[in-house]
Order: C-alpha cells, then structure tokens, then sequence
C-alpha cells in the first residue's frame, strides 16, 4: 500500500485546484476509489463526493480538505498545496482503503472529501449536501508545523481560533491637493481606522487581534487627495464570544469614524470560521489511538490562532462528536508558504492513527 499511497500523493501534489474548482482532483479520486470497488457518491451541487464502506450504526465521518492556495512559487502564479490538502486527501484515502482490506467493520465510515477549505465556508455548502446529517462522529486531520509539534508527535485536538475578513469602503470624493479643506482624506480617514484599531482591548487572557491588512487610495497623479480608499481587515479569536466582540467594536469604530469625518464607510464581513468546539469524547479515543500507534501519550489539545472550517460541522449539527487530529510532521518553513515541505512519513502515522480511531469508536459501541 505505501507505494500506491505516494503516487496518490505525489498526483494530487503535482495537480492542485483552487477553491471551488477541485473538479479534476474530484474526477481522479473518484475514479481511484472506483478502481477499488467502492460507490463514491458525487456532491450534486459543488465539487467533491462521499464514500463510504460498512453499513448500520455508529456512522463516522472523515473530513478530507481539497483545494490548494493560489501563490507565486519560483516565479509561476499556481496552484499550489502548501496548506498540506494534498497529504489530507492521501491520508483519509489511505484508511478507506484499509478499512476494506478488514471485511466487516460493525458499523459505517464514511469519507467526505470537501472543497473550498480555503475560502472558510466549503463545509456550509457540504453540510446542505444532507452527507454529515446521520453521523455520530466526525473526525479530520491536519499537518502541524514543526513549532508547534515535532515529528512524529500528535495531539489529540486542535482548538483552532475563530476568523472573519472585513472588505471596507471609504466613499468621499476626489478634491485638489491645493484645497484639502474642501474635503475629506480617505487615506487620513483609514489611517484613523488603523489608530483605533489598535486602542481595541477584549479579554487579554483570551488571544485576539484585529488589523487593516489591505489598502488602496488615490491614483497616479500626486496633486488629488482621494476622497475614496477600500480597505480589508483580518479578525482573530480564540473564542467565538471575543469574536462576536471584535465585530461589534470594528463596526462602532467605523460608525463613529464615518459621523466625525462626516463621509460614508461601509463595511462587509465574509468567510466567517467560527472557533473550535473539541468533543471530549472524541478526543478520548483520538488520544488512545495516538498512543497505540505511536507508543507514546498523545500530547494536550493544543491552541492555535489559525482557524479551520471543520468546526461548522459542530456549529451546525451540535450533536457531532468531533475532534481534528494535530499530525507531526516537521512542517516548514510553515503552513501556507510556498515552499512548504514536511516529512512524508507522517502521512502514514496518520493513516494508521485514523485507521485506529475508527475501529476503536465502532467497537466501544
């Protein structure tokens, strides 16, 4: 099998798609299981498919992310997997199809192999799909940075962060740069933002950050004051009550900002990842499974400030019993640079880890 698992890797490494185009990886996995005796069971309204091996209950989901990031490597705009998609799809493909090496497994495993990871809202769209509705547990699984856990270490559970983006506008009108009083400066106006921005306070035993990540005002000639400038902000927190604090003070700051300058800002928030909701007993199981596989304890549920989409599958179906595996691997420089790599071996920690956790969750039942 680990021959065939790293030319599945290597393939879906060489050929990513980005967010809501993962039809070729959808068509070449489809057709990988197919080859395989399973019935893959295609989305009818977005890219990516279900399959699944066994029948009755317990049900449990594996989540396996598909698209790949749009950057510049060596020169080249591609798409390119340097959030490690490619080694999630590899790894969840790689316990499908040694669980069907085992007969009958005493319950179901269904593998939901889900786009638009990227974009912070792909599971929303899967969720409609009806695939997670009937689960009682749900497990994903992602490449952690060699910082954060050294191979071939894992964690039980990542207790990711919440994040949304907020695509702003200053909306005054152009004016002479000789007569700055017959006007406003949207570049003075954002940079106002950007000042009480930084005088924003929650929780400081709860991380938080909120910042102007994007900013663009005036045109080529230097003798206009802008009257209008878009702006983005990127929004950070480890839980989504502070989250839900954040919004409100970044929308009393532009409001009181827009009535002081008097000159309209409006403001948009999208791609909504909500904070991790770890279930306590699916973590149990993920722990025991580390440590049969690994021979060591797993370690403690670790916080990170990045956010994941896995975690609408909580907020939506409350009664899913979830949790992601925190997977070792050395990865570096980190998480979506370029040229990220990271030990391959992992993958294989992973696919036995995952392996584990399913057979252990059907038999305790």
């Amino acid at each position: 099998m680990k021959e065939k698992i790293i030319k599945v890797f290597e393939h879906l490494h060489a050929n990513g798609e980005v967010s809501w185009k993962e039809i070729e990886t959808t068509n070449y996995l489809v057709a990988l299981f197919e080859e395989a005796g399973f019935q893959p069971k295609r989305f009818k309204h977005i890219p990516g498919f279900s399959v699944e091996i066994g029948a009755g209950s317990p049900k449990i989901g594996l989540r396996a992310d598909m698209d790949a990031l749009w950057q510049e490597v060596n020169g080249e705009m591609k798409a390119n997997h340097s959030c490690g998609h490619d080694a999630h799809m590899t790894i969840v493909t790689g316990v499908m199809q040694q669980l069907k090496e085992m007969g009958d497994i005493g319950g179901t495993v269904r593998a939901i192999f889900q786009p638009a990871e990227e974009l912070g809202n792909g599971s929303l769209s899967v969720i409609k799909e009806g695939v997670v509705d009937d689960l009682d547990y749900f497990y994903g699984v992602h490449l952690r940075p060699f910082d954060e856990i050294s191979f071939p270490n894992c964690t039980q559970g990542i207790q990711h962060g919440s994040c949304v983006f907020v695509k702003g506008e200053i909306g005054g009108l152009d004016h002479h740069g000789a007569r700055p009083h017959k006007g406003v400066n949207a570049i003075e106006v954002a940079a106002s933002i950007v000042h009480h921005l930084g005088l924003t306070y929650t929780d400081p035993h709860i991380a938080a950050t909120v910042k102007m990540t994007n900013l663009h005002a005036g045109t080529e000639n230097f003798n206009i004051i802008p009257g209008k400038a878009t702006f983005g902000l990127d929004l950070r927190a480890q839980t989504n009550a502070v989250m839900d604090e954040l919004q409100h003070k970044v929308k009393t700051i532009c409001a009181q900002l827009s009535a002081m300058h008097d000159v309209p800002i409006q403001l948009e928030f999208f791609d909504y990842v909500p904070a991790a909701a770890v279930n306590e007993e699916a973590a149990t199981l993920m722990a025991q499974s580390i440590e049969h596989v690994l021979g060591v304890p797993a370690l403690s549920t670790i916080v990170t400030p990045g956010a994941d989409d896995f975690h609408f599958y909580t907020i939506e179906r409350p009664y899913l019993k979830a949790t992601m595996l925190g997977l070792g691997a050395d990865v570096t420089p980190g998480l979506h640079d370029p040229y990220m790599e990271f030990n391959h071996e992992a993958i294989f920690n992973a696919i036995e880890i995952l392996t584990d956790v399913c057979l252990r969750t059907l038999q305790q039942k």
